[in-house]
């Protein structure tokens, strides 16, 4: 991906298909806003790209709706061959974060002892 992914695209990603997912399962708003402990109103923000979620809320829309994380970052029209390699670029990131977070937080521990 040679452009630059900024805050919009990526809500548009996000939003674009947390609606599909919700729409394809049959759940309204309402029942997803149930489901996770979130407001209709944020829901309908998210859908219409008015706010961004926190990896929380990611972790908890994912859940709600039996997909994986990583799906809700998926281009929509991405080709199979491309979105294996944009999937295993964004595997990739998400490790390589929580081992910096393993990382930071084992090494502070072993400090406190």
């Amino acid at each position: 991906m040679d452009d630059i992914i900024d805050e919009l695209y990526i809500r548009r990603l996000i939003g674009g298909n947390l609606r599909r997912f919700r729409s394809q399962q049959g759940i309204s708003q309402i029942e997803l806003a149930n489901k996770t402990d979130l407001t209709h109103n944020f829901i309908n923000d998210v859908e219409n790209f008015k706010k961004g979620i926190s990896t929380k809320t990611l972790a908890a829309l994912s859940a709600a709706l039996n997909v994986n994380p990583y799906q809700l970052y998926l281009p929509d029209d991405t080709p199979n061959n491309e979105r294996a390699v944009y999937v295993n670029d964004l595997k990739n990131s998400f490790q390589n974060a929580i081992n910096k977070v393993a990382d930071q937080y084992l090494s502070k521990n072993k400090n406190d002892n």
